[in-house]
């Protein structure tokens, strides 16, 4: 059963990462862009109605913030990783099975964090120890 739902899990998330990339390509923002140019065009001389025209002012400009945000998103988010795959690789002692970390499952994601946890507290258990047998 959980074999089933990691395979579901990974399968989802990669619909995800498609449809970031999808939602933040220019040629999709230019698509979109015509397609809410034709809908302006059409509707505005089909309605008369002021309220009505504005209302889909209003969610034909929202509609195509969805992919300016997606693409601002996409490149952050990408800057990030880059930056944070430098230090990983800069670092001797680190660990590097965390390179390329925005390529992990959630569920991976969350694994490593638990270890990462577990070995930060660890770490101050020994410190707090050490201290105490420095103050004997």
């Amino acid at each position: 059963m959980k074999e089933i739902y990691f395979n579901v899990e990974r399968n989802f998330e990669k619909l995800v990462s498609l449809a970031t990339k999808i939602l933040g390509n220019s040629i999709t923002f230019i698509l979109a862009c015509i397609l809410v140019l034709f809908w302006w065009i059409t509707t505005l001389f089909k309605s008369n109605d002021l309220h009505q025209n504005i209302g889909d002012f209003i969610f034909g400009t929202t509609f195509l913030s969805l992919f300016i945000i997606q693409k601002s998103f996409n490149k952050y988010s990408a800057l990030i990783h880059l930056k944070v795959n430098e230090l990983i690789a800069s670092h001797e002692t680190a660990n590097n099975s965390i390179i390329d970390s925005h390529q992990k499952t959630e569920h991976e994601i969350r694994e490593l964090s638990k270890e990462y946890i577990e070995s930060e507290e660890d770490l101050n258990s020994r410190m707090n120890e050490a201290n105490t047998d420095n103050q004997i």
